[in-house]
């Protein structure tokens, strides 16, 4: 057996899957850009190689009284990302009505464009503090202050990208789109 395939990242019972692993990034971040709203719902796919247990790649479509997001997650990049950025590159795209911004994994600068700026510039990434560097630091910084979580870490817009992961693989698995009225989530939309 491949080795990589014994670890929990390609055992189902171990929560292994890239859809499952990697979707809550991008649905968290996307629901704190969106302050917290949920889409209406969720269509999700998968692919699942022969003999494997869990997917290699995922494709989701959240849809939204305004538009889509969509996000994809795969395993196996051409090379290692900690190494060699792959093609296409690990990292986020946001498109928004007054422009884009393109996030790439470990590097020193962001790419936005805006009306003003159509052929993009590059703008160096913040150095933040310690505490700020990792959610789990910023978890223990807001303790250590007796402030509420904010932003991605917080319980309201962790859950919400939760919900949405949630509903995706239950997507996947049926087939069909998913509404969120149709999940069992307390206290509904507003609560998320």
């Amino acid at each position: 057996m491949d080795a990589r395939r014994a670890t929990w990242w390609y055992q189902a019972d171990q929560g292994g899957g890239s859809l499952l692993d990697y979707l809550g990034y991008g649905t968290t971040i996307s629901t704190w850009f969106r302050d917290g709203e949920l889409p209406s719902g969720i269509t999700a796919r998968t692919f699942v190689a022969p003999g494997e247990e869990v997917d290699e790649q995922a494709v989701v479509i959240a849809e939204y009284t305004g538009g889509l997001s969509t996000y994809q997650t795969r395993w196996g990049t051409f090379t290692d990302p900690w190494t060699y950025q792959p093609q296409p590159r690990c990292g986020f795209v946001v498109v928004g009505t007054a422009g884009t911004i393109a996030s790439y994994d470990y590097q020193q600068s962001i790419r936005v464009q805006t009306a003003g700026h159509p052929e993009g510039t590059e703008v160096p990434v913040d150095v933040l503090p310690p505490e700020h560097r990792n959610g789990v630091a910023a978890f223990i910084d807001a303790l250590d202050h007796g402030t509420e979580p904010d932003g991605p870490i917080s319980w309201r817009i962790s859950r919400a990208g939760q919900v949405m992961v949630d509903a995706a693989r239950q997507s996947a698995r049926d087939g069909r789109p998913v509404l969120l009225t149709d999940l069992e989530v307390k206290g509904g939309h507003g609560d998320a």
